[in-house]
């Protein structure tokens, strides 16, 4: 069973703006060595077993595509410490940075976006996904999936349903402390938030 509360207390979230640019920042610690958190992250075999399939050349100037989702290129690459990729568009980047910590791995994770883009409220598009995928690499560099996992049959649960719904009850959280929307903008993208993310539940659940 996932421990919903803990998971979503684990992840730290920011959403901001400077000038132009929409930043959302999402950070966690893994009780796991830097070089293992790297390689998880970096190596198609392991990618698949926590998050979905990826294929492409996986290097400084190749692309990646994950299967029935985004895709990029590979615009930097410093192992063991960060890469940035392009995810979805030539405009719309992210950035992972690792740190060790005693014992333990900090990752930062910054997706930017063209201001014009939608603003800020674009966070709780990105943020819930975001979130499962960290959850998800958590459970495996601590060892707690089965050797058979499948992680979309998973991202189905109505147990990470759940953890969905918590989630965005994090990013509402976080974009009213960010004082950068209106409560219409607030309202809209928590009603398209909640669609994509946790069928059956609307606005008026997080609001």
């Amino acid at each position: 069973m996932i421990d919903i509360l803990e998971h979503i207390a684990a992840i730290q979230r920011q959403v901001s703006q400077t000038g132009e640019e929409v930043r959302v920042t999402l950070r966690r610690t893994y009780q796991a060595e830097v070089e293992d958190v790297w390689d998880a992250l970096t190596d198609p075999d392991r990618i698949r077993r926590w998050m979905m399939p990826i294929t492409g050349e996986l290097k400084v100037g190749g692309s990646f595509q994950l299967e029935g989702n985004a895709g990029g290129e590979i615009l930097e690459c410093e192992p063991p410490q960060r890469f940035k990729v392009s995810f979805g568009g030539p405009t719309s980047l992210v950035e992972i940075s690792l740190s060790q910590e005693g014992e333990s791995t900090e990752l930062q994770m910054d997706h930017s976006v063209p201001a014009d883009f939608g603003g800020a409220s674009g966070a709780l598009y990105v943020g819930p996904g975001w979130d499962g995928a960290l959850l998800g690499l958590a459970l495996y560099v601590e060892g707690k999936l089965e050797e058979h996992h499948d992680p979309q049959e998973m991202a189905n649960s109505p147990e990470v349903i759940e953890f969905n719904k918590a989630s965005i009850h994090a990013w509402v959280k976080a974009l009213r402390d960010s004082g950068l929307v209106s409560a219409e903008e607030l309202r809209a993208a928590t009603e398209a938030s909640a669609t994509q993310f946790a069928p059956g539940s609307s606005a008026d659940d997080y609001l």
